[in-house]
């Protein structure tokens, strides 16, 4: 059974506050280097703007989400479920469920691309994509893959299931938690070929998060889901 989770309102909305500050400076950082001409941020696929990029919200969220822990009495072992018992089912089950999911989401993907160009809307690669199947330096895409299996999961996780999932199903809504919070994490990619097939595969992360009461499972699922799309375009690019 689905856990009731502490968190206090006033939490919640310093560490999305947070967030969205966070990004927005980070964008503003990196387009005034850009502007200025600092050779490290020229272009628009260095390392340097990337890490500012990807940082600035994933990488924040690491700090915040520890902080957002601390303010609960929560040590992170606790909070991702790692302590209880017969863990390695939780992990099979995650590992099960993103079996049956990935050609699902896959699937739909191609869907949306189909429907998207035959409507005349402009089709294009999530810019991480491009850049991970442009990059010619392997500590570029070194990094593109500890973002996309663990930076990323860990803090997406954390924030849209983790944190605010169960505090919107708490506060008594349970749907909009459900659909809302999937639809948020469908829209933060800012990228219409994958916003369906992200939806979807957001609500079966929720109900992964529901079935297990341990943030571990989506976690898991999530890093392995990336690390499949991951050797997907490798193999495409090579």
């Amino acid at each position: 059974m689905f856990s009731q989770k502490p968190w206090r309102g006033e939490a919640v909305i310093q560490v999305i506050a947070a967030l969205f500050v966070s990004t927005f400076f980070s964008a503003m950082l990196a387009g005034v280097l850009r502007q200025t001409g600092v050779p490290a941020f020229k272009a628009p696929d260095s390392l340097a703007n990337l890490l500012v990029g990807t940082l600035g919200f994933q990488g924040v969220a690491w700090i915040f989400i520890l902080i957002f822990l601390k303010l609960h009495g929560m040590n992170w072992r606790d909070a991702l479920g790692l302590r209880a018992p017969d863990l390695w089912k939780t992990l099979l089950f995650a590992i099960g469920v993103l079996v049956v999911v990935l050609p699902v989401v896959l699937s739909l993907e191609k869907l949306s691309i189909v429907v998207l160009e035959k409507i005349g809307w402009p089709v294009a690669d999530q810019r991480a994509v491009e850049v991970f199947v442009n990059a010619k330096s392997f500590w570029l895409r070194a990094y593109l893959g500890l973002f996309a299996v663990v930076i990323a999961p860990v803090a997406e996780e954390f924030i849209f299931r983790g944190i605010l999932y169960p505090f919107i199903k708490q506060l008594g809504w349970p749907k909009l938690a459900l659909f809302g919070v999937s639809f948020l994490f469908a829209l933060i990619h800012v990228n219409a070929p994958t916003f369906v097939p992200l939806f979807v595969f957001a609500l079966a992360l929720t109900w992964l998060y529901e079935r297990t009461d341990r943030l571990i499972a989506p976690i898991l699922a999530h890093g392995l889901f990336n690390g499949a799309n991951l050797i997907i375009l490798f193999a495409q690019a090579r």
